[in-house]
């Protein structure tokens, strides 16, 4: 995904919000959305700019380097990180549509160069301004979405990475209070993993099938009707295995919901059953 976009000031009628200059935010796009599930992207993208910002997606970066740091390829991770500094660097925020992603540089960037005394100021400024998507719209923007409806229930399934290492739970739950007529019904054991795990689930496939058959059992018994997360691995790994199952329950990153980009197939599921979805929500 290559975008680059600039935000009009969305004041929402807050006469001290006009006077303040957009903060300039740095869209991490993370490879997963930028390889299958670009509507993230774009839907990050909305809802930023409805929050105020003006958001630039810089075309240098790559993966944020946590394949190869989970896999103990500390020289390669920390080429990664470098270059990542470098294209990051003037942002005021770095947002990213993904828990893991955003952890990887907040929390483990700087224990990658706590030995390089020259690198890790600026790997630590770039650390401290980075932010979870629906985090920092929350605790930095003060951002509450008001003109979304959706006449559906929705569970959610909380990522490992974000709510571990970043204290990410609430303020997904409060963005979807604010839209009209949305039901969420909480998960039983939402907080337990999933069994992605990025390379976890490559590493220990058996382990990892047991985590989501129950995480998708789970899903399925809270009798919700979609699917949410803020972690694209997550969603990917639990579609996958409700489709094996043969449910037909839609699967969705909760940016996609916020922002109202709801025209694409759900993860998983073919153009022929969002067609069918699309012409439900007409009538």
């Amino acid at each position: 995904m290559k975008q680059e976009s600039a935000a009009q000031p969305a004041s929402n009628g807050n006469p001290a919000r006009e006077k303040q200059p957009n903060p300039r935010v740095g869209l991490f796009i993370t490879c997963l959305v930028d390889l299958f599930r670009p509507t993230v992207g774009f839907s990050a993208v909305a809802l930023l700019e409805d929050a105020g910002c003006t958001v630039e997606v810089p075309q240098a970066q790559t993966c944020c380097g946590q394949p190869a740091y989970n896999s103990g390829d500390r020289e390669d991770a920390r080429a990664i990180a470098r270059a990542t500094v470098k294209a990051f660097q003037g942002f005021d925020y770095v947002v990213a549509p993904s828990g893991s992603c955003a952890a990887m540089i907040r929390e483990h960037y700087p224990r990658l160069f706590r030995d390089a005394p020259d690198l890790l100021p600026e790997v630590e400024a770039l650390a401290g301004r980075t932010h979870e998507l629906t985090s920092f719209l929350v605790d930095v923007c003060r951002y509450r979405p008001s003109s979304q409806h959706l006449e559906e229930s929705v569970t959610y399934h909380d990522g490992c990475s974000g709510l571990r290492e970043l204290g990410v739970s609430a303020q997904p739950r409060q963005l979807l209070q604010a839209v009209e007529s949305l039901e969420l019904k909480e998960l039983q054991d939402r907080e337990v993993c999933c069994g992605f795990g990025g390379t976890f689930c490559v590493k220990y496939p058996d382990i990892s099938n047991a985590m989501v058959q129950d995480k998708s059992k789970a899903v399925q018994e809270s009798g919700a009707e979609m699917l949410l997360a803020g972690e694209l691995g997550c969603l990917m790994n639990i579609a996958g295995k409700l489709r094996r199952q043969g449910s037909e329950m839609q699967v969705r990153h909760v940016a996609e919901v916020l922002a109202g980009q709801l025209e694409a197939p759900s993860i998983g599921s073919s153009d022929a059953e969002a067609a069918s979805r699309m012409q439900r929500r007409s009538r």
